[in-house]
């Protein structure tokens, strides 16, 4: 079976699942079913390949670049480098991306309420995309006082903000000459969206590969709005193909999760250290029920998508922490690790791997562990007493690569393994995971005390869990919608409670959460109960 990684671009970081790195994977790999892939929906001449048209833009970049590099070689220490930037350097990207030559546009005004409208000074547009070019010395991400664009928020925010206000705009780009992003209307998701393109990377390194993909998602032809049928740019329906492969993979992954909780109770079963023997005979005697069981293996499994989503979103590790505790945390004992044991190996008898978890697991729970980079999380999450059932018991290298592959991958319909994308996996995705594993009931087949192969299995039944309990998942919206009247404004930009999403920040202001909340909020919604 083939396995795709999303580590193929080198210079290219996607964020929010607007535009997410597995269709970035299958748009440079010109699958066809996407659609707009050919020559003709790029408007290249008759005749004309697209490789060819890449390479040609490719050759005119890297001139372009060379001279806007030597030009801000030789900038004054004041200047923010504006015009060289976007005469010497993006000017004429864009041509190449076939825009032709960009003009520079009016502020877009936009109605608020009875007030003046307010004005989005983006510095130029293509039809209904903004496009704002500012200085290779003006930050994307922070305020810049005194210049146009970038002085009452970041460049990015600024873009963000007009998108999410407008209903005319959809998609928009920013850049600084470094950098360049590809954003969409986002007013409904907690953290940003976008695609970045590391410009300076990439043509320092000359990295044509990534260059190609630019050239692929940023042209003129993927974000005009034509007649009849085509009244959204093709954008619009790439990221409508990755949301039903995306919903298509939350179909798998509800599957891989039980697979996981499976293959960790049976392992646990069929293991015989001591501790795994008292384990059985609880199940036996039954002071320990088959569902209890089943919760403290759900607790297991929701720890391992904890550090999956924790360490793709790099948020895992103290950043604070030294270096070579970082390195020795992803080399022997990240969640990285044991996934790509997984995709060669079948593992054995040993039970050194789930050693390993159960280590990172406590420390997480506890004081955490400076020698591996590990910060004191307190989240219930991690709590033990949750599994004290399981305290102690050991669980072979096979169960735990079994448990690991379950959750990693995902197979296409060709038959091609992806890694599924738990960066952009948000709470609406597991809560739909969690409402699944409530309507199933274990099934125990404990073999004999002294060892014997014993079993795990789920099935559906009547009278599960969701139903005895009137347990359930409340989605985000809903949630906000209830909570919305006893918002204050934004702590950041004062914007008013209609657009809020839960909490004190605005969506566009809100950060990423520290690790400590992340930790014990992550899974917090999936517990609620009426």
């Amino acid at each position: 079976m083939l396995t795709h990684h999303r580590s193929t671009f080198t210079t290219i970081r996607t964020e929010g699942a607007i535009l997410p790195a597995d269709l970035l994977q299958r748009i440079a790999e010109g699958d066809a079913s996407l659609g707009g892939l050919t020559p003709e929906a790029y408007h290249l001449a008759a005749g004309e390949k697209i490789n060819e048209a890449i390479n040609r833009a490719w050759n005119r970049c890297l001139g372009a670049w060379a001279t806007f590099q030597s030009a801000a070689a030789k900038l004054p220490e004041n200047d923010l480098g504006t015009s060289i930037t976007r005469e010497r350097w993006l000017l004429p990207l864009f041509q190449e991306l076939g825009y032709g030559r960009l003009m520079p546009a009016k502020a877009i005004e936009i109605e608020e309420g009875a007030g003046s409208p307010r004005p989005y000074p983006i510095s130029h547009g293509w039809q209904n995309t903004p496009i704002h070019l500012v200085g290779l010395k003006v930050d994307l991400d922070r305020r810049t006082p005194g210049v146009a664009g970038a002085s009452r928020s970041s460049p990015h925010s600024l873009v963000q903000e007009l998108l999410n206000r407008s209903s005319e705009h959809l998609w928009a780009i920013v850049s600084n000459g470094l950098r360049l992003r590809v954003l969409r209307d986002n007013a409904r998701l907690t953290r940003q969206a976008y695609v970045e393109f590391d410009l300076q990377a990439m043509m320092d390194g000359e990295v044509y590969a990534d260059f190609a993909l630019l050239w692929l998602v940023g042209h003129q032809s993927r974000f005009e709005v034509g007649a009849g049928e085509a009244t959204s740019p093709l954008l619009e329906k790439w990221m409508k193909a990755a949301q039903d492969q995306g919903t298509r993979a939350l179909d798998q992954l509800r599957g891989g999760v039980e697979a996981a909780i499976t293959a960790l109770g049976t392992g646990l079963l069929r293991s015989t250290p001591t501790s795994n023997r008292a384990l059985k005979e609880k199940l036996q005697s039954g002071s320990l029920s088959a569902q209890e069981f089943y919760r403290q293996l759900q607790r297991m499994v929701y720890r391992l998508i904890f550090l999956f989503t924790a360490e793709e979103r790099g948020l895992l590790l103290d950043p604070k922490a030294d270096a070579v505790a970082q390195e020795r945390y992803t080399r022997y004992y990240s969640i990285g690790r044991l996934r790509r044991l997984a995709e060669r190996r079948s593992g054995t008898r040993h039970v050194d791997l789930y050693h390993g978890l159960r280590l990172v697991m406590d420390h997480l729970g506890s004081d955490g562990c400076p020698e591996l980079a590990l910060p004191a999380l307190g989240s219930d999450l991690f709590n033990n007493e949750f599994i004290r059932d399981l305290e102690g018991c050991e669980i072979a290298n096979r169960a735990v690569l079994d448990a690991i592959r379950a959750l990693a991958f995902i197979q296409t319909v060709g038959g091609v393994r992806r890694l599924i994308d738990y960066k952009n996996l948000g709470s609406q995705e597991w809560g739909s995971v969690y409402t699944s594993l409530l309507e199933l009931h274990p099934i125990l087949n404990l073999g004999v005390a002294d060892g014997g192969a014993g079993t795990f299995e789920l099935q559906s039944a009547a009278g599960n869990e969701r139903k005895t309990t009137g347990s359930y998942y409340t989605e985000p919206g809903l949630v906000n919608e209830l909570v919305a009247g006893d918002l204050g404004p934004c702590a950041v930009c004062q914007k008013p409670t209609a657009f809020h999403g839960s909490g004190s920040r605005c969506e566009v202001c809100r950060a990423v959460p520290d690790k400590q909340t992340f930790a014990s909020d992550f899974f917090g919604s999936l517990y609620r109960k009426s």
